[in-house]
């Protein structure tokens, strides 16, 4: 399946009219037009454009409510709990991170948990935006069960990313991982693109690697069993303990502390998706500046350090993400023709016409060019 790159700031505008007319405030669509730019802009295709069909059909089930009243529940001055009551995600963890970075800002740390909230995009937008306020941020969430545990076979954890950020000279330092080998998006996407997943993803309803992503997807569904393996694949030869144990431990900080649903009772009836959110001010540890410039000087000589034979580079976090949005506000965000599709049934949905942005598009007949995966 091919792809159609379209200017950022047409894709900006697009969301930010789209979730106008649902009902959300000016300050609202921002932030999750931000959420989800960012992600495209970053090259995580699974996060950003992809995603509106979600929200589509979130919004439209009633099971993300627009006119949600987030609520602090418990509060110290170091930390909360936040009952988001079904709010969009990314809006009730924006305020969730404000909220730790104020408190960091007071008291040098700060950490929230989130219960009942929904799907809120990377996790790497919210550790930025401590990053940026000159902190050490970190954000993870929970989700639908789509990980299935060493010697399992049925998904019990989330994807369960770990977000991290810190800055640093000449860029910062930004990791957004799951905690599965790849998320349930970069499966929905080879199924658009209707090629097999690569060896060592997924696993089918009796616990056996599969390569079928529309199989694996719909039994997430249905719980039929099977689901994504772990980092580290599903054998503890090769650390699939490790990413087991890393989805438990942001499952700790989201749903355990703040009282929230598991993983393996998220989308039963409602979303009841949680996260977590933590700042850090360098100060409670000695000079910020200090601590900054040994940490850029350490950044460096990860890159310079000595190359393996048949490569010319190594990345530190962060890095490729700058290299992405700079190429992308550039030459244009790519954007799969089914996601396409679906952005224009969301158009059609919120009272839109699609034509205003999308023009003439017909499946396979847009310029397309190849996405490596």
């Amino acid at each position: 399946m091919g792809y159609v790159k379209y200017p950022v700031e047409m894709l900006d505008r697009f969301c930010m009219t789209a979730f106008s007319k649902i009902g959300f405030s000016e300050e609202d669509c921002r932030t999750i037009t931000d959420v989800l730019l960012l992600s495209d802009l970053y090259g995580i295709e699974s996060h950003g454009m992809q995603r509106l069909v979600r929200y589509h059909k979130g919004i439209e089930k009633g099971i993300i409510k627009v006119d949600a009243k987030p609520e602090i529940v418990t509060e110290t001055p170091v930390s909360a709990v936040i009952d988001a009551n079904d709010a969009m995600g990314q809006v009730v963890g924006k305020a969730a991170m404000e909220l730790a970075i104020a408190k960091a800002k007071t008291s040098g740390i700060g950490i929230v948990s989130v219960r009942n909230s929904n799907h809120y995009g990377i996790a790497g937008y919210y550790a930025k935006l401590a990053c940026d306020a000159g902190l050490i941020g970190f954000s993870g969430t929970n989700s639908e069960a789509i990980m299935v545990p060493t010697f399992g076979r049925l998904a019990m954890i989330g994807s369960n990313p770990i977000a991290i950020s810190m800055p640093a000279d000449p860029y910062p330092f930004f990791f957004d991982a799951s905690t599965t080998v790849v998320t349930r998006g970069k499966l929905e996407m080879y199924n658009k693109m209707e090629k097999p997943l690569p060896d060592g993803w997924a696993l089918n309803k009796d616990g056996n690697p599969s390569s079928d992503a529309a199989d694996v997807l719909s039994n997430i569904v249905a719980k039929n069993g099977g689901g994504i393996m772990p980092l580290g694949g599903s054998e503890e030869q090769l650390g699939s303990h490790k990413g087991y144990g890393n989805g438990m431990i942001c499952e700790i900080f989201s749903s355990i502390i703040s009282m929230g649903t598991t993983s393996n009772y998220c989308m039963k009836g409602r979303s009841g998706i949680c996260h977590f959110f933590a700042a850090i001010d360098p100060k409670i540890f000695g000079d910020p500046a200090e601590i900054r410039e040994h940490f850029s000087t350490f950044l460096k000589e990860l890159r310079e350090s000595p190359k393996a034979e048949g490569h010319d580079r190594i990345y530190t976090h962060g890095e490729k993400e700058i290299f992405a949005t700079e190429d992308r506000k550039k030459n244009g965000v790519p954007v799969n023709e089914n996601t396409v599709v679906e952005m224009i049934e969301f158009a059609k949905f919120v009272g839109i016409d699609p034509k205003e942005y999308f023009g003439d598009f017909k499946m396979g007949e847009s310029k397309m060019f190849s996405q490596n995966y």
